[in-house]
């Protein structure tokens, strides 16, 4: 019985201390500010491939945006 409390002991305090680090520490907030942090390296790809992307999706009116899916909006 003893190696069932320890067990279920140390499950309890695993399970209490899983969400104790979630989210970004203000001192690391520098690190992620940096422009090799960046999920997309260029800017300008980016705003291509989202133009691509909401051209393409006509009906559901694509990222963010309204309108067709002939590309010029």
């Amino acid at each position: 019985m003893s190696k069932f409390k320890l067990a279920l002991l140390t499950a309890v305090t695993v399970s209490l201390s899983a969400c104790s680090s979630l989210g970004v520490e203000p001192w690391e907030r520098d690190l992620l500010a940096k422009k090799e942090m960046a999920l997309t390296s260029s800017p300008i790809d980016a705003a291509l491939d989202d133009h691509i992307y909401f051209s393409k999706e006509a009906s559901s009116g694509g990222k963010s945006f309204g309108g067709g899916g002939c590309g010029c909006n």
